[in-house]
């Protein structure tokens, strides 16, 4: 089943946590930051690709622009 919007902001907000994680001084095991934020990103494009081939009206790109505009400024729906 394709994933909703708010399951696209989710995952998004997942993927920017992780980085800001990565990004952070002091971080422990840089590694594994590292890690987790790649792989929090490759779920969300997964999902946004997932999401864009079953909505006719949208591209995969128009999909993942709203879903980053939405998280930036702060909307809970497309």
């Amino acid at each position: 089943m394709p994933h909703t919007f708010e399951d696209l902001i989710a995952l998004e907000r997942a993927a920017q946590a992780a980085h800001q994680q990565y990004t952070a001084p002091g971080v422990g095991d840089l590694d594994a930051a590292r890690r987790a934020w790649i792989d929090a990103a490759a779920a969300f494009q997964a999902a946004v690709t997932e999401h864009a081939a079953a909505d006719d009206k949208l591209s995969r790109v128009e999909v993942e622009m709203a879903v980053k505009k939405a998280v930036r400024h702060g909307e809970a729906e497309g």
